[in-house]
This record gives C-alpha cells, structure tokens and sequence, in this order.
C-alpha cells in the first residue's frame, strides 16, 4: 500500500501537469464514473486543483466536481504527453483525463468515485481521517486523543489506522518504530504520552522528508548507501544498523502486514 508521501507526490506532480486546463478527453472502464460523465460531462470542465488528504488524492473540476481516488494496493497515476506510449497495459487503465498539454491515467485504481460539496464532506473516508501527518498543520494533542481511544490495541496497528494518524503505511510503521524505541507489539495503554507523541513527530518527520525529497526511493536512515535507505523494513534476518541483533520479522494484525523490528533497540517492555 502506497505511503502517504507517495501520494501527496503523485497529486502535486498532477497538480503541476492539470490544474488550470481544461479537460479534452474523459474515459473510464469503471461504470460509476461513466454514469456520472454521460449526464454531467467532464470533457470541457477545467481542472482546478489535485491534492492529497491522507492516502486519498482528490482532483477538483469546475462546477462543483470531484474525483476521490484511493490507491490501496497496486493503483498508480501516469502522466503522459500526447500520443506518448504507455508504461502499463490499456487492460489496467482505469480512468484517463486528457488535456491538450497532458494526459493523466490511472491505472488499476479500485476506488474512484465522483462527489460535488456536499457528498465529498459526508464520505466517511475523509470525514473520519485522523490528522493528517503531511497538512501544513498537526493536531497533536488529537492525535493522542486517537491514540488513547484504542488503549488495548498494539501500537504498530495504532499507526496503521487510517482514523487515528493519516498517512503512515507499513514500511514507515516499521521504520518510526524502530527509530522511536518502541516494540511494535506493545498496548497503547503501556505507552507515556511523551512517547506517543514522539512516534507521531518521527512519522510526520519521515513523511515530509520523503514527500519533499528529489529522489523517488523512501528514506528513513542518513546513510549515502541507497542499500542502506531503511533501518528495519525488508530486512528480516540481516543485522541491525545499529546494535548488529538478527532483524526479526512477524505478520501482525488481522491484514497479516509484515512488521519487521530489532528485539534490543526496541525491548518489549520499553515505554
């Protein structure tokens, strides 16, 4: 599952490409949004603006429009010139938005659902976010409200949850953990506040750093080896960056996400 700044890069890099044009071509093999553009055409409305809320990329047209967009597993975003080949197969294109500089495609999007105002501010999925770690603002003392709601679950499961802290995905759950000290398979109700709101300024840190970085490969480390990018994650028997302790590794919650920690840097019982 995509992480939050892999979002928030695909909707500024179709922010850059689309906002301001008007759409030329609109196709889609999803039949909501078909229904939808045969009695309120998208081809001549112009694209005002694409931007991430969480994992959700929202894309907004003139009069009162609006494109909901979650990526889940193995959804992406293409831009392409004009007559440009494609990367995918047309078998996995979902959704394309042509103008007349750029054509924007979405490939094997499972959510995409069209909303004007009013529905977009009831859809669950955005009404129930938790703070969202790449806003320009945080809410920390929410988050720790969310946080504390859920004082039996485990705190890797905690972050993970898209209605407690928005943005996190499984790689940065691992590599925030490991960074804060903290065993992924400890009770939220174990941890100080001090430590909960550590975990939460780590993972918003290591969002912005990667959501701004030049690079396209995620980075939680300093070290100028690309081999050496990540602390913990995908590294399940190798030794730790830090201590040399075999890297373990465990599915976890009831989506059986692989977490991957280090038994010394992050002691069980550690709050």
């Amino acid at each position: 599952m995509p992480e939050g700044d892999t979002i928030f890069r695909a909707a500024r890099t179709l922010h850059q490409a689309l906002a301001g044009k008007t759409v030329t071509r609109f196709e889609t093999v999803l039949p909501t949004l078909a229904r939808v553009d045969d009695q309120q055409p998208i081809a001549g409305r112009r694209v005002e603006r694409v931007e991430s809320t969480g994992k959700n990329l929202i894309i907004t047209f003139s009069g009162d429009l609006y494109l909901r967009t979650h990526m889940r597993m193995n959804g992406s975003w293409h831009i392409y010139r004009p007559g440009e080949r494609w990367q995918r197969r047309r078998d996995d294109m979902r959704i394309v938005i042509a103008t007349e500089d750029f054509v924007a495609v979405g490939f094997n999007v499972p959510v995409a659902e069209f909303h004007d105002q009013r529905s977009l501010a009831r859809n669950d999925h955005l009404r129930l976010i938790g703070p969202d770690l790449l806003g320009p603002q945080l809410d920390m003392a929410e988050a720790i409200r969310r946080m504390r709601a859920r004082p039996n679950a485990e705190i890797a499961q905690v972050l993970l949850n898209q209605r407690v802290l928005a943005g996190i995905g499984n790689v940065y759950k691992s590599e925030a953990l490991f960074i804060g000290g903290v065993n992924p398979f400890v009770a939220v109700e174990s941890l100080s506040d001090e430590t909960l709101e550590r975990l939460v300024t780590i993972g918003r840190e290591i969002l912005q750093r990667n959501a701004h970085a030049d690079r396209h490969e995620r980075r939680t480390t300093r070290f100028i080896n690309p081999r050496q990018a990540l602390w913990v994650y995908g590294r399940g028997g190798e030794p730790c960056r830090q201590c040399g302790t075999k890297i373990e590794v465990q599915r976890q919650g009831t989506d059986a996400r692989f977490t991957f920690w280090c038994p010394r840097c992050q002691p069980e019982l550690k709050t």
